[in-house]
């Protein structure tokens, strides 16, 4: 029979030795603990076996319930983002009545790529010294079991996954399918979070299946949102900006964050369309008459 201190954050099956009128007492032979009726959705007999999980309650007693985490100890899955708290961490949904603190110490250092309520972040149980249960997230080994590997008729394929690990030169995913994916800092505008869900393209499958991915869009797609882009600034402007396919590349990618060459694509469309013009290093809107 499993010992119930050795067996916190774990699930054990225990007798019930002793029924009241708020619960159940089970017993390992030399520990009782409570199963409350708030914890479980029927009633046992004295003797009957319950297979429950073991945990500490707000009081910081041991606590048992009949509801299954998603996780538990060795045990990892993706878990929702419930709350952040800057001055403690990430807050899980584990399927029970109290949430999993993911202590700040675990998420990234820049606070910008924590993760927001919603995100999934794919952890486990840890219990510290003072037998109180925390989140772990999974090492880069872990990701690696579970992780399958591409193929190459996987590359240009469009993929969608979750953020798993951040870093300043790029971002590691997973993806639905299983695959391990490397995001470059080239490869995205802006640094996804941890937990994220991101959406993009394999542009390079490795020789151990692992996959290099761009959240850029395809240029003939992007050809279209650049050009958005430059129409949203110039209306915010009154129709005119100081900027024209001849201006530094450094000015446009820190206005725009964009490159030379997919601004003057973006600037060429809109020439052409008519909906633009330019003169002596400025861009102009057209008035919609003059586009009539």
């Amino acid at each position: 029979m499993a010992f119930i201190n050795e067996s916190i954050g774990d699930v054990i099956t225990l007798p019930i030795v002793r029924i009241v009128d708020f619960g159940y007492f089970l017993s390992d032979g030399e520990e009782d603990i409570l199963l409350h009726n708030n914890e479980t959705t029927k009633e046992y007999e004295l003797d009957e076996e319950v297979e429950v999980f073991i945990y500490i309650d707000s009081t910081g007693r041991l606590a048992a319930t009949t509801k299954k985490p998603f996780i538990s100890l060795g045990i990892y899955d993706w878990v929702k983002v419930v709350d952040i708290r800057e001055d403690l961490g990430a807050f899980l949904d584990i399927g029970l009545q109290k949430d999993l603190l993911l202590g700040k110490e675990d998420l990234p250092v820049v606070k910008d790529v924590w993760p927001q309520e919603g995100d999934m972040v794919f952890a486990t149980l840890r219990v510290n010294r003072n037998n109180r249960l925390y989140a772990k997230l999974a090492s880069e080994q872990i990701i690696s079991e579970i992780s399958i590997p591409a193929n190459k008729k996987d590359l240009n394929k469009n993929i969608q996954g979750y953020v798993y690990r951040t870093a300043k030169v790029g971002t590691w995913m997973i993806t639905a399918e299983g695959y391990r994916g490397f995001i470059h800092e080239s490869q995205r505008k802006i640094e996804p979070r941890l937990g994220q869900k991101v959406e993009g393209r394999v542009v390079d499958v490795k020789d151990d299946g692992t996959i290099n991915v761009s959240l850029l869009p395809r240029k003939h797609e992007a050809l279209g949102t650049d050009a958005e882009v430059i129409l949203e600034y110039l209306i915010s402007r009154n129709g005119a900006m100081p900027y024209w396919d001849k201006s530094m590349p450094e000015d446009i990618e820190e206005k725009f964050r964009m490159s030379k060459g997919a601004f003057k694509r973006a600037i060429g469309k809109l020439l052409k369309e008519g909906r633009v013009y330019q003169e002596t290093g400025w861009t102009y809107l057209k008035e919609e008459k003059e586009q009539e």
